[in-house]
């Protein structure tokens, strides 16, 4: 190729490129020009989600939005491109007014598919939300043709699917592995040597069944049932083996309780307790239960005592710096501080002596800072009651005299429940008895109002576990908490 024809090339590509982009330039502005109403009113169709809840006018928007662009694109009549641009904004228009009508119109439905397809229902209960979507579409369809009558009609019957659905979902969720256990159990035959096992097992399957019935959306009790459901099948399993093994005489019975005392003479090894079993395990039990409480409470104190040196060390250290900066006045000062000190000391006597004044079933005594904390065990009430019961004046009449050690304090009733039933009722609930506390102050015991306050905590602060019921009893309490005035003492 001569000289020549390369330069004619180059100018020839040149020109091709400068035209491109001079048709890629006036189609922007021509878009700009043309296609302003339309995506205004395709954003706002968007946000009313018009694509889901009237989608007939939208797909005819869509129709026109992508028939003016193809125009644009290919360069057809500018009037072809305004005139589909346009209707596509008309429709769009339509699609708007017709979803935000749907939204009001189909706002139950709405909700139900939501809480559906939280629950998982899409993954969980596939044939239900299936069917319940295909109900949905049509109540949307009728409703955009102005059939109000036949689309209520789909809205009720698909809100009833998404509501089948969710809570097959969530039963699913929390009972699954529940009933694979027992069906592996019985496949097992298990409940011809653990009867009574197994059929505990099915009986809290059968319950946190009923409690997801009565309240879906409070799954505290009913995980906690399932969850022990899953250990009385697993247990049940264990247990008919054993039984098969005595059964079949491969173990016998003196084995088997041998066996069973090992574990209990390993840890009285390790407690440095004789492992006396001779009239059975009921002794040793007890005496390992004494000792592992003795070692909570010696724990208990020591972390007390060093809170408090620690504590105490601070504030000294702060206090001297700062006088050793400033010469005047230093010596009433420090006189002052010595004189806090020592009243701290008071509280520690004191609060040493309110704890010799209860048992273990009737009350924990502990400090938190300068704050003495009567955690009231021996404290309950009726299931959801609020009332004091007259074999609890006895430990109130312990309590005042506990108060009385500290004269002036302010004093905090907290109201505490479980984790089982709804999060606002337990916070009810445990503001009531709170209240019925600070009342009985006020009127058996004559405590000033202004000393008092009473505050429910609900379920928000637990000290256990919730998924036992010896946890679940330790968090539904009451605590008096202590506020010693230092200043006065």
């Amino acid at each position: 190729m001569s000289v020549h024809q390369r330069i004619a090339q180059c100018v020839l590509v040149a020109a091709l490129m400068l035209s491109a982009g001079s048709a890629w330039a006036q189609n922007t502005e021509l878009r700009k020009t043309f296609f302003k109403e339309a995506d205004a009113a395709k954003a706002a169709a968007d946000a009313a989600q018009a694509q889901l809840l009237a989608p007939r006018s939208y797909a005819r928007g869509m129709d026109e939005y992508n028939d003016a662009e193809f125009a644009l694109e290919r360069g057809r009549n500018i009037e072809t491109v305004r005139s589909n641009a346009s209707a596509a904004a008309e429709h769009f228009k339509v699609a708007t007014t017709a979803a935000e009508l749907a939204a009001t119109a189909l706002a139950q439905v709405m909700k139900s598919r939501q809480d559906a397809a939280n629950a998982r229902a899409p993954e969980l209960s596939p044939d239900i939300w299936s069917e319940a979507q295909r109900k949905f579409g049509e109540a949307i369809r009728l409703l955009e043709r102005g059939d109000l009558k036949g689309a209520k009609r789909r809205d009720i019957e698909a809100t009833s699917l998404y509501r089948d659905a969710e809570l097959i979902a969530i039963k699913a969720q929390y009972l699954s592995e529940t009933r694979n256990l027992l069906a592996q159990a019985d496949r097992a035959r298990v409940g011809r040597y653990a009867p009574i096992t197994l059929g505990k097992a099915k009986q809290l399957l059968a319950d946190a069944e009923r409690e997801l019935n009565e309240n879906r959306y409070d799954t505290d009790l009913p995980r906690s049932l399932a969850r022990q459901a899953n250990y009385e099948a697993k247990h049940a399993i264990y247990l008919s083996e054993i039984v098969r093994r005595i059964r079949d005489r491969d173990m016998t019975t003196e084995e088997l309780v041998l066996q069973w005392e090992k574990p209990m003479q390993d840890i009285s090894g390790a407690a440095d307790i004789v492992p006396d079993m001779e009239d059975g395990p009921t002794r040793l039990a007890a005496e390992l239960v004494a000792y592992i409480e003795n070692l909570n409470n010696e724990n208990q104190a020591l972390g007390q005592e060093n809170s408090e040196n620690e504590m105490r060390l601070t504030e000294m250290q702060e206090e001297l710096a700062a006088l050793d900066e400033r010469l005047g006045g230093a010596t009433a000062e420090r006189a002052a501080l010595i004189q806090r000190l020592e009243a701290q000391a008071r509280v520690k006597e004191q609060f040493e002596q309110v704890e010799k004044m209860f048992a273990p079933a009737e009350a924990r005594v502990f400090r938190e800072g300068d704050n003495i904390i009567l955690r009231l065990t021996g404290l309950t009430f009726d299931s959801g009651m609020s009332q004091i019961r007259p074999e609890s004046f006895d430990l109130l009449a312990k309590v005042e005299k506990a108060i009385d050690v500290f004269p002036r304090s302010e004093l905090i009733i907290e109201g505490h429940t479980d984790s089982f039933g709804s999060d606002d009722q337990n916070q009810v609930l445990s503001q009531e008895r709170a209240e019925s506390v600070q009342q009985y102050m006020i009127n058996a015991m004559r405590i000033p109002t202004y000393r008092l306050i009473a505050t429910g905590y609900g379920e928000t602060r637990p000290v256990a576990s919730n998924e036992t019921e010896s946890g679940r009893a330790r968090n539904r309490r009451i605590d008096i908490v202590i506020r010693p005035n230092i200043d006065a003492s």
